[in-house]
This record gives C-alpha cells, structure tokens and sequence, in this order.
C-alpha cells in the first residue's frame, strides 16, 4: 500500500505553504494531506485592523481565536488526522520548524499511527525545553529580536504571539528576509510572507513533550538538514540529531541534506519531494517499489 505524507506546519504558516510541495509529490504519485493546526488555515484571525490602511493601535489589542490553543490542542488535532490517513496504509509524518515540536508530541502518544517520522530542520527536544535552545551556543547566530522589529501587542496581554508581516518597514523586511529566504528573491519572499498569518499560540510545551524512547524512540525517523538555515542553524540541527540517537542508539536518524535556506525547500520543492519519494519507497509493497525503482533509473538515465 502507498503510504500517505502527513504535512505540518511551522510557526505563523498553515496548509496553503505545502502546495508546491504537494503538487510535485502528487506528480511522482505520492499522496499526501496538509494539515492546519487549530487557529491556522481558515481558522485563523485577521481582522480589518491587519488590513490596508493598518490600524496599528486596533491590532495591537484585538483579540485572536489561537489564544488558549495548547501544544495539547495541537498534537490532538494532529492525532486524529493521523488515525484517517492510517486507514488506508502507511503514514509518514513530515514536520517543519516549530511543527516538529507537535510531531513529536503525537509520536509520544501514539507511534502506532506513524511509520516513519521526517523532521525538515525541524525541532525535536530531547536534552532541554525548545526556549532554553536559544541560550546554547549553537544558536548564537539567530537574530531573536527579528519579530520584535513587527511585534504587535503584549503577547501576555493577548494571550498569543502577535507580528505583523504586513509592515512596510524596510529592516524588518530585510530581517524576516535573512531569517527565512535569503536565497530566494524578493518576489518570491513576499509572496511566501503574505502567506504567513499573524497570530501564534505560545505553548511550545515542557520536559514531558521532549522525545521519548518507549514512544517516540519506536518510529524510524529521518532528519532533512537545512544547509543554509538561518532561522534553525545548521549546527543546532546537528545537535538536535545527536541527542535523539544518544536517546534511541539502536533507532538512529536517518540523516538527509537539502541545500537551501529555512523556506527554500518549499518554494522550490522538487528536490525535497524526491528524498521524500525515497523515504516512502521503504514503506511500499514489493511491486510499488519496483515501479519506484524503475522510475529512480529512468532519472538517473536523463539527468
């Protein structure tokens, strides 16, 4: 049976940031569902204060449908959708950024619904709590003050982590920029930006969501590395590597490399469907994996 690709969503995206991808898997014959964690997607808030011309002081105090939403809500929204795609045969959980924190959460509960976990410069804690990553020498290059150049709001106040990514202001631009898709151009760059929604819940979770070895440490998994990842540092994704196979030695990761900055393997998602496409052939019938196998040739003959 063909497994079916699990998608989730880093922080301030949703479902609409995986249609490239979604599309190239679809054209190798790969199925796959895009999920939109609660208060993303169509359940997110934009309110007219968000809207040109921009009521600053309006958007600064409205309030926002994610607030409350827990790192619970998310992994539980996440679990049900995996016992749908399970149904119909293997399920590969792909998650990015901060989604690697939900994954791993849902893989902690129920590692029955998952064949294979895939972090795409994802986080998976292990050793610490994600907040106290930021303090560790690997990731002394990211620039945290970077939101706060668009910061809307008290996050205390809202209940929620406000930005807003529809500012003109050129070094705010020029951070989020650096921070996500320096190689990318700025065309491309603001229209993955206006994807982004303002509003993020503030649960990233605490020492029982790290990755567990009973639960977590059962699935086979992989890491795809970031090359030119600013925003996750290609040093704290080697950390990150490292501590889940101290935790899982008999289960290491399964370690791939894409080149290209924290958003790139999304707006050029060619390269990153056909590791996935691999990843999934070590789940597929015998006779699927000899079309597999036949179709990698093919490739190879034509470049």
């Amino acid at each position: 049976m063909q497994p079916t690709f699990v998608l989730v969503h880093g922080a301030f995206a949703n479902s609409f940031s995986f249609a490239p991808l979604q599309a190239e898997l679809g054209l190798l014959g790969h199925r796959s569902v895009a999920v939109d964690l609660p208060g993303h997607g169509f359940g997110a808030t934009y309110t007219r204060a968000y809207q040109a011309p921009q009521d600053l002081e309006g958007l600064a105090t409205a309030p926002g449908a994610i607030k409350g939403v827990t790192l619970a809500d998310n992994a539980a929204h996440l679990i049900r959708t995996l016992e749908r795609a399970k149904r119909n045969g293997p399920v590969i959980l792909v998650s990015h950024s901060r989604g690697g924190i939900t994954a791993t959460a849902a893989a902690n509960a129920r590692p029955d619904l998952i064949d294979r976990i895939v972090y795409v410069s994802a986080w998976c804690p292990v050793d610490l709590d994600v907040s106290d990553y930021y303090a560790e020498p690997e990731m002394a290059t990211v620039d945290a003050a970077s939101l706060a150049l668009a910061m809307a709001g008290s996050p205390a106040e809202l209940g929620l982590l406000r930005v807003n990514f529809r500012t003109a202001d050129p070094d705010a631009l020029a951070a989020f920029k650096a921070a996500f898709l320096a190689d990318g151009t700025n065309e491309e760059f603001l229209t993955f930006l206006n994807t982004f929604q303002p509003d993020e819940n503030l649960d990233a979770g605490t020492s029982t969501d790290r990755a567990q070895a009973a639960t977590w440490g059962r699935i086979p998994k992989t890491y795809v590395r970031l090359a030119a990842d600013t925003s996750l540092p290609l040093a704290l994704q080697d950390r990150l590597i490292r501590e889940g196979n101290a935790l899982t030695p008999d289960n290491p990761y399964d370690v791939r490399t894409l080149e290209g900055s924290h958003l790139k393997w999304l707006t050029a998602p060619a390269p990153a469907a056909r590791v996935l496409g691999e990843l999934a052939a070590l789940h597929t019938g015998s006779t699927a994996g000899t079309v597999g196998e036949l179709r990698n040739t093919k490739c190879d003959e034509t470049g």
